[in-house]
């Protein structure tokens, strides 16, 4: 059984979230999704979530191309390999070629993972959906 892994903060759930969940799904028997907790967010990236950890899991776990949703509160993929022996990493491609990313890839390889990049979703983050929240709330359109 081919087992695969992914992580995300999946906050403001979009199609790109989605299309990166179908689409590991369809490289692996098994796919587990590691969900970004809010305290984690908060370390790595300063900022709040819109959605509460709880939440963001619940709807991460609905789709049909998820079997399985974890917490994600560390940024180490070397601790989540121990923890659940994946067989493969799924990351949008928008990471590929970082030093950090070449990083992992390196040590993936020590325990057999393929570490395998999709194309990013163009015009559609969770950034940009939040970009535009505040220009509509600030045109008081929101």
């Amino acid at each position: 059984m081919i087992i695969g892994y992914t992580t995300g903060v999946f906050d403001l759930f979009h199609i790109g979230h989605l299309k990166i969940l179908n689409r590991a799904r369809k490289n692996c028997d098994f796919l587990i999704v590691g969900v970004t907790t809010d305290d984690l967010m908060m370390k790595y990236k300063k900022k709040t979530c819109v959605i509460p950890f709880e939440e963001r899991s619940k709807i991460v776990a609905s789709i049909k191309s998820v079997d399985k949703v974890v917490e994600q509160d560390s940024m180490n993929k070397v601790e989540a390999w121990k923890k659940y022996k994946f067989n493969k990493m799924f990351v949008g491609d928008d990471w590929k070629g970082t030093e950090k990313w070449k990083k992992i890839e390196k040590e993936m390889d020590s325990f057999g993972v393929e570490v395998i990049f999709f194309p990013y979703t163009k015009g559609t983050s969770s950034t940009i959906i939040n970009k535009t929240l505040e220009k509509l709330r600030g045109n008081e359109l929101f």
